[in-house]
């Protein structure tokens, strides 16, 4: 993890069955993307859609209630053709990292890629960001993304379930965790002659 060179913090929101209701096959599909392009620490670009989904292209009850996504939304919404299109642009751009935070948005990105027979759009390096938070802090178990930036005394950027909002919130955390990360590195260790003046010790000798 690191901060140099083009990152790019992605937050997926995902379709999801009535609890009791759940098709035998059912799989969770990408209804909204929120990404953050930060290169030299500066915010180059976002990008932010709903998307259509394909398999189940009606939204549950549950789905609209939990995320606060209507019909109308992912009714209105780009392919997931276009949004892949432009994850293979940015790709070719030259990235560094992927960051997400958990391995789910990664995880239906690739399968939601071979089900439909794309390649996937990323040749970087991936890193989830829980996993680091949780190894750099020692945690047992992963903390939530508004729960980890809740912890650093901040609050989270926008509103909680909503893709972009959520990805700067990653790209908030990230930076929090680096400037933390370089504050512990040790220093170059004092020799003996930093910490006594030696000068007078050789002249009594002379």
């Amino acid at each position: 993890m690191g901060s140099e060179g083009q990152l790019v913090f992605i937050d997926f929101e995902f379709s999801m069955p009535e609890r009791h209701k759940v098709p035998k096959d059912f799989h969770p599909e990408i209804i909204e993307a929120g990404v953050v392009v930060v290169n030299g620490g500066k915010v180059i670009d976002t990008f932010s859609c709903y998307i259509k989904p394909v398999s189940f292209p009606r939204l549950t009850n549950r789905c609209k209630r939990f995320l606060s996504i209507t019909q109308a939304d992912v009714d209105g919404g780009r392919t997931f053709k276009e949004m892949h299109d432009y994850f293979t642009l940015l790709d070719q751009s030259g990235v560094k990292e992927v960051v997400t935070w958990g391995n789910m948005d990664m995880k239906v990105l690739r399968d939601s890629c071979a089900r439909l027979g794309m390649a996937f759009p990323f040749h970087a390096r991936f890193v989830d960001l829980s996993m680091e938070y949780k190894r750099f802090f020692g945690d047992q178990n992963q903390t939530g993304l508004w729960k980890a930036v809740q912890e650093y005394g901040r609050e989270g950027v926008g509103k909680h379930h909503k893709a972009l909002d959520d990805a700067m919130t990653t790209q908030h955390i990230y930076h929090l965790v680096e400037k933390d990360k370089k504050y512990l590195e040790k220093a170059e260790p004092t020799t003996i002659g930093d910490r006594i003046d030696l000068s007078k010790f050789y002249n009594q000798l002379a």
